[in-house]
């Protein structure tokens, strides 16, 4: 089970009501976080479970390509470093104590310099050996749907409680297109939350008609400069003029399968492995029935 933490601690910050520790700071994402993993887990019973971190949530790789991407999201740009993104200051508190927390259980956490989670969560599912769950509310991560590989989101766009199970056939039903084709529709119909414009006048419908006639990106690009395909002239001539856009676009909008990532360590721990240190942090922050409850939960996946 790959966890994509950052789409889970803010929906669990914004979905719930400020709970104070014992000093008055809101924990409400560090007890949202923490019970959403304990329900996960209790569900699907998975063998391993790694919390995916964004090291660098908006990479400058991917703003060279797309200088638009998540810009939007950028309070001040750090020439050294990642830009710093918009997040509350009641959140940005608690995601120390995330770490602290997951740290003390022995939930793996994994991140990579230059990526985002996602890159990480893409990695791990590919050639993992293993059927793979991943939790996110980010719709960017169907592309890595693959029923034969037993890899299937997790999608928590209604709340982790509601969560959809998304195979091929529902991507299928939902999108008119494969999951292999995924991405290819996203780059077309683009996505305002990461910055990303799209072919200007090509939503949802029209980009999945062009890939069920043209199979990729590729073809529907050939399509576009062919004056005998039967595409339609206002179309082409969007594709024309989105030119620059899309031969850039498919490289941000696919995430990395292939950084070099430690795989070792990412086994579920059937007990916290600092149960001292856990004590202490539960105390200091007021959170003492979640952590009892996902060290409960650890055991009894254990023991099945």
């Amino acid at each position: 089970m790959l966890l994509d933490t950052a789409s889970m601690y803010f929906r669990a910050f914004f979905g719930a009501p400020e709970i104070p520790a014992p000093d008055g700071t809101n924990v409400n994402a560090v007890r949202g976080l923490l019970d959403y993993i304990s329900r996960l887990v209790e569900q699907y019973r998975p063998s391993h479970l790694v919390c995916c971190w964004d090291d660098d949530w908006r990479p400058q790789w991917r703003v060279d390509l797309i200088p638009s991407y998540k810009a939007h999201r950028v309070v001040e740009v750090v020439a050294s470093g990642p830009d710093v993104e918009e997040v509350p200051d009641p959140l940005e508190v608690q995601v120390p104590i995330i770490r602290e927390v997951l740290s003390a259980f022995g939930i793996a956490v994994v991140g990579a310099e230059g990526y985002e989670a996602d890159d990480v969560i893409g990695t791990l599912a590919t050639g993992a050996g293993m059927p793979v769950d991943v939790v996110t509310g980010d719709r960017d991560l169907f592309q890595l749907v693959d029923d034969a590989a037993g890899v299937r989101i997790l999608y928590i766009g209604r709340g982790v409680g509601r969560h959809e199970r998304v195979d091929e056939e529902w991507v299928s039903a939902k999108y008119g297109v494969t999951a292999g084709q995924y991405a290819d529709f996203a780059t077309l119909r683009g996505d305002a939350s990461d910055g990303l414009p799209g072919v200007k006048g090509v939503g949802e419908k029209t980009a999945a008609s062009l890939l069920t006639q043209y199979d990729d990106l590729a073809g529907v690009r050939a399509a576009g400069a062919d004056p005998a395909s039967s595409l339609g002239p206002a179309v082409r001539r969007r594709l024309a003029e989105a030119a620059d856009y899309l031969d850039v676009a498919p490289r941000v909008v696919a995430v990395a399968r292939d950084i070099d990532l430690d795989r070792g360590a990412l086994a579920l721990p059937a007990a916290p492995v600092d149960a001292e240190r856990l004590d202490e942090l539960a105390e200091r922050w007021g959170l003492a029935t979640p952590v009892s409850r996902l060290a409960g939960v650890l055991a009894a996946n254990a023991a099945d």
